[in-house]
């Protein structure tokens, strides 16, 4: 009887050779022969389950997007609701949550290094583009729902407009994880999470 494959497990383990490729090599290496070889199958093998490098990318960026929501609601999930807490512990949750987004182990630093390389990608390649416009709504929605939260917890100051915020900070994010990726020895982990820190504590009522 023919060996039966799970065809998610294999794609998810194609999509994990992708990103090995992409952090090593850059993703504009990432061919269907090297993910084929990076994942020990015939290329044959990855054409069954895509069409070609343009899929395999598009799917390696859904999976990435979905994988990090997922992790963010577990960590909501295990962390609990925000009613009753100080100001000064909200935005602690927040500086949890939001540090998903940047590259402060090996697992961030390979996400963030893909999402570089496909933004990059992507500035030029219409096929791409629709994904890396959802990728950067998704965070802007994401940083909008946490401001949200902290100025109904009383984690902001009084005045702050919540729209210019996200953008200040969607901004400060962007610019931490992509300078850390791109220029390690220029910005380290421990600073990118300072920065994270302080910026939301300036956020933060005066009396707090």
């Amino acid at each position: 009887m023919p060996k039966q494959v799970d065809r998610e497990a294999r794609r998810r383990e194609v999509v994990d050779a992708l990103f090995r490729v992409a952090v090593r090599d850059g993703l504009q290496r990432a061919s269907l022969r090297a993910v084929a070889d990076e994942a020990q199958l015939n290329i044959g093998s990855v054409r069954h389950y895509f069409a070609g490098q343009e899929e395999l990318i598009r799917f390696a960026m859904r999976s990435m997007v979905d994988r990090v929501g997922d992790r963010l609601q577990r960590r909501i999930d295990e962390i609990g609701e925000l009613d009753g807490l100080s100001g000064p512990r909200v935005r602690r949750f927040a500086v949890e949550l939001l540090s998903e987004l940047l590259p402060l182990d090996d697992r961030r630093r390979a996400e963030v290094t893909v999402l570089v390389d496909f933004s990059t990608a992507a500035r030029t390649d219409p096929a791409l583009d629709g994904l890396a416009h959802e990728t950067a709504v998704a965070t802007r929605t994401l940083v909008r729902r946490i401001l949200t939260r902290l100025d109904s917890a009383g984690g902001l100051r009084p005045g702050l407009r919540i729209e210019t915020e996200t953008e200040r900070l969607t901004s400060l994010l962007d610019g931490l994880a992509f300078t850390a990726v791109l220029r390690p020895e220029v910005l380290d982990d421990r600073t990118c999470a300072a920065v994270l820190r302080a910026h939301l504590d300036d956020l933060g009522p005066a009396a707090d």
